[in-house]
């Protein structure tokens, strides 16, 4: 159910190919959540870097959607990069498995789309 790729580079060269990699597959980049700063705001200690990127691609969604509005409880697509054990992890749970809780075996072939999409998104990022 989780997708893992080890990073080269830092979090910051990590986050920008990330987002290039996204525009490149036609996701968008909706929001980047960094975890340590907002625990930090409210004076939580994180003691690594943890950035969760919100990608979607609009004709995807727009087509899930359609079929079934409640998965938006699953979109947008996330992707998270974070220090563990030293190393640069790039994660995301996979679509396919994600949208087959809503039992909508219809839409396998949509979520394969989006899954090999964000792949390639992690593998650019990855280096």
């Amino acid at each position: 159910m989780l997708y893992k790729r080890k990073a080269k580079g830092s979090i910051d060269e990590v986050s920008a190919r990330l987002e290039s990699a996204a525009a490149d597959n036609q996701f968008g980049v909706l929001g980047v959540h960094n975890l340590k700063d907002k625990l930090a705001a409210k004076d939580i200690e994180l003691g690594c870097e943890c950035r969760i990127f919100e990608v979607c691609n609009p004709g995807q969604a727009k087509k899930v959607l359609d079929r079934d509005m409640s998965i938006a409880n699953a979109l947008p697509c996330r992707i998270a990069v974070y220090e563990e054990d030293g190393a640069i992890q790039v994660t995301m749970l996979q679509p396919t498995e994600l949208l087959g809780l809503f039992g909508q075996p219809e839409l396998r072939p949509v979520a394969q789309d989006v899954e090999a999409a964000m792949e390639r998104i992690i593998e650019t990022a990855c280096g």
